[in-house]
C-alpha cells in the first residue's frame, strides 16, 4: 500500500505579514492562527490544516507530507523503506500531535527534501472551511489531495526510483525546448486520479520548489485572482495558459517567498496509458524571469 495523496506542506518564510494577506486575502485559503509564536496555519477544506508556516527566514519548502490510508498501511510502508536500505525514523508522538495527524514517518528524498509519511488528519468536521476571501466555488482537495508540487530532485533517475517505491507512477509528459537549447524532459508522478501530484527534472534549483499547485473548482475564482495578482504588480511567471498533460487552465505567480504558486481549474483526471507532448494547448508565455520556469510552453 502506498501513498494516496499529497496531504500537507510545511513552509519556512521571511515575511509572515505578507504570506498573510497573500494566501487569505488573495488566494483564498483560510488562515488558522493558534497564537504560536512565529508559526500560523492555512486551511483549503475542513482538514485541520493543509499548510503551516513557519517565519524563520529560509522562504523555501520545510517539509512535504504524504498520506497513506491507515496505521497498517505506514507499518507496510516502514517496512518498504527498510527493506530497500531508505534510512527513516519513526515520528514521536509530540511530532505527529504538531503535525494533527496520528503516525508519521520521517525521512528524505534522493534530492533532499524533508518528507513526511503520515495516516490519519485531523477533520475538523464541526468547522466548515471559510475562505479568507469571496469565491464562487472551493478548492479541489479530497481524494485528489493538495494539489501538485514541483520539486528539486537533481538526480531524476534515484527520484523515479524512490516515487515509485513508495507507490506512486508516471514518467516523461514533455520535451520542452530551453534557452539554450537543450531540451528538458520533466517526469510527473500520479498516487490518485489527479494527473500528477508531484514532478521534477527541470534543471538546477535553488531551493526544494520551484512552485505549487493548487486547482479551484470553478473557474471564476481562477479569473479574479488573476486580476487581484495583476492589480498588485505581483510577478506573473507564466501568463494563463492550458497544460497539454493535464489540460488544466493556469497561470503563474510569485509568493512573497520567491517561488511560484500555480493557480487553476478544470485539469483532467490521470490517464491510462501515458503519452508525451511539445507544447501546451495555448498560452503560458514566459514573462517575469528568474522564477525557474524561462521555458518554452
Amino acid at each position: 500500500m502506498g501513498v494516496i495523496e499529497l496531504g500537507y506542506l510545511g513552509f519556512s518564510v521571511s515575511d509572515g505579514e505578507a504570506w498573510k494577506k497573500y494566501a487569505s486575502a488573495t488566494v483564498g485559503m483560510q488562515l488558522v492562527d493558534k497564537g504560536e509564536k512565529n508559526r500560523f496555519h492555512f486551511r483549503m477544506d475542513q482538514w485541520s490544516r493543509r499548510i503551516t508556516v513557519d517565519v524563520n527566514g529560509k522562504d523555501d519548502l520545510s517539509y512535504i507530507g504524504w498520506r497513506v490510508s491507515d496505521l497498517d498501511a505506514l507499518a507496510e510502508m516502514a517496512d518498504t523503506l527498510a527493506g530497500a536500505n531508505i534510512d527513516f525514523a519513526w515520528g514521536t508522538d509530540e511530532e505527529a500531535e504538531e503535525r494533527d495527524v496520528l503516525g508519521l514517518l520521517k525521512l528524505l528524498s534522493p534530492g533532499g527534501v524533508p518528507t513526511e509519511i503520515f495516516h490519519s488528519p485531523q477533520v475538523d468536521v464541526g468547522k466548515p472551511f471559510h475562505p479568507g476571501r469571496p469565491m464562487y466555488g472551493k478548492f479541489l482537495t479530497g481524494d485528489q489531495g493538495i494539489g501538485h508540487i514541483i520539486l528539486n530532485e537533481p538526480d531524476v533517475e534515484k527520484a523515479i526510483a524512490f516515487y515509485k517505491l513508495i507507490g506512486m507512477s508516471g514518467g516523461v509528459d514533455y520535451k520542452l525546448a530551453l534557452p539554450n537549447g537543450m531540451i528538458a524532459q520533466p517526469v510527473f508522478m500520479s498516487c490518485n486520479e489527479r494527473q500528477h501530484s508531484v514532478a521534477f527534472g527541470l534543471g538546477p534549483m535553488e531551493k526544494h520548489i520551484n512552485h505549487l499547485m493548487i486547482e479551484y473548482t470553478e473557474l471564476d475564482d481562477v479569473g479574479l485572482i488573476h486580476d487581484d495578482i495583476r492589480k498588485q504588480d505581483i510577478d506573473v511567471a507564466l501568463q494563463l495558459g492550458k497544460h497539454a498533460n493535464d489540460q488544466a487552465v493556469t497561470f503563474y505567480a510569485a509568493t512573497p517567498s520567491g517561488w511560484l504558486l500555480e493557480m487553476g481549474w478544470g485539469a483532467r483526471k490521470t490517464l491510462k496509458h501515458s503519452e508525451y507532448y511539445r507544447g501546451d494547448v495555448f498560452g503560458h508565455g514566459s514573462e517575469a524571469k528568474g522564477y525557474g520556469m524561462d521555458i518554452e510552453l
